[in-house]
């Protein structure tokens, strides 16, 4: 129909109504949809009952639209079936580009139909019926598309729910066998057990930038590598600040998880710190307790960041456990109560792995500065930093005394 409400003149190709090519639907989406299976690969491997039943209908759907708007009626507003496929298709896990592939490659088709026979004297005819099929085109598509991202997002939305739920009745010890079938997720044998610790982005301090939005970005781009690395099988919670994820044993070994942290590093764009304890599914709280108190410990040694197992800092771990060897250990570093600049050097040095011009860098101070300091630490405690022995001892007595300050700190709150 036009603006005044009249039927539009329909187009013809060489005296004969355009859409004369496609008036025969039924054939001619049969013909299609057999193209589809035949030369859109990703099709071939689609269930026989959506190609039958979805694909066949949209298609016949279309080629209706097509004929309408070829014989002077508008592009249709009613497109709910289509709409409704193309949900059906997001909840099957088609993929969008077969879906849109597809569309495209019907629509080409169509055109080759309908214009095979033109010859110059059609050419104003043509061009309008190009228009038409393009106008017709871009409604299909971005129906499609807002009908199938609607429903990915509440699919994604489901399995979210689905695996924080899960997740969840792992960390807390709760049965989860009928969840997990209710879930649609595996319970594996083994997890490794992280323990995350996610620094803020430079730019969540940024005066122009809402750091919020910076921070849950970051998280998404973490989120997106976890799930792109593990393959889909990594139970999450986390925050913007960490949280705790759990990795199958069988989808990561434990040779391939430093690199996982630095590759979510890398993701997040800040240094992600993570500690790891291994354990059967029901094990996994209290080895998610165990990694929280690793990593922890960790941040409170200033470490640099990167992936601590607790096989590799067990004998620090015990360190911390209150008692009097810890307070006795924390005791060897009270001469140096009165030099705060030299527990500041040796806790930077000793997380530094005792790299001297790292330890000055961090510090803004020359690295002969850090060679008189640690000799002045040396002096003053009997221990001699430089020296092997003593430099465990020294480590000893900051781990232990670090968590004294802290355990007496919480006292006094």
């Amino acid at each position: 129909m036009t603006t005044d409400g009249t039927l539009r003149e329909g187009l013809t190709v060489s005296g004969q109504p355009m859409s004369a090519p496609l008036q025969d639907v039924r054939t001619v989406s049969r013909q299609l949809v057999g193209h589809f299976v035949d030369h859109v690969i990703p099709c071939a491997t689609l269930p026989g009952d959506i190609i039958s039943g979805d694909v066949t209908a949209v298609t016949r759907v279309c080629l209706e639209f097509a004929v309408g708007m070829l014989d002077g009626r508008d592009i249709p507003a009613k497109t709910g079936r289509v709409a409704e496929a193309a949900a059906g298709w997001a909840r099957e896990g088609v993929p969008i580009d077969t879906v849109l592939h597809s569309i495209h490659e019907g629509f080409r088709l169509g055109m080759d139909r309908v214009f095979s026979g033109a010859t110059a004297r059609d050419y104003d005819h043509v061009v309008d019926g190009a228009k038409l099929v393009v106008s017709l085109l871009d409604t299909i598509s971005a129906t499609v598309a807002r009908a199938y991202v609607r429903e990915y997002r509440s699919v994604v939305g489901e399995h979210h729910t689905a695996v924080h739920t899960l997740t969840s009745a792992l960390l807390g010890g709760h049965p989860t066998s009928t969840m997990a079938r209710e879930c649609g997720i595996e319970i594996a044998d083994s997890y490794h057990v992280l323990a995350l610790a996610i620094p803020r982005h430079r730019d969540e301090g940024h005066p122009m930038l809402d750091g919020k939005v910076v921070a849950r970005r970051k998280l998404r781009r973490l989120q997106a590598e976890l799930a792109n690395r593990c393959g889909g099988t990594a139970l999450a919670l986390l925050s913007v600040d960490g949280g705790t994820v759990l990795v199958p044993a069988a989808a990561l070994d434990d040779a391939t998880l430093d690199e996982l942290v630095t590759r979510l590093s890398a993701a997040a764009r800040v240094a992600v710190t993570a500690a790891l304890v291994v354990a059967a599914p029901p094990e996994i709280p209290a080895a998610a307790d165990r990694a929280h108190e690793l990593l922890d410990m960790v941040q409170r040694l200033n470490c640099v960041a990167g992936l601590y197992r607790f096989t590799d800092m067990a004998l620090e771990y015990q360190l911390t456990r209150p008692g009097p060897g810890r307070e006795t250990l924390g005791a060897l570093l009270d001469p140096l109560d009165a030099h705060p600049e030299l527990l500041r050097t040796l806790q930077c040095h000793i997380g530094n792995n005792l790299h001297r011009r790292q330890t000055a860098r961090v510090l803004h101070i020359h690295t002969n500065t850090v060679d008189y300091r640690l000799k002045r630490i040396g002096q003053l405690t009997g221990l001699d930093p430089t020296v092997t022995a003593d430099l465990w001892q020294l480590r000893s007595a900051l781990i232990a005394r670090t968590f004294a300050d802290h355990s007496q700190t919480e006292r006094n709150m």
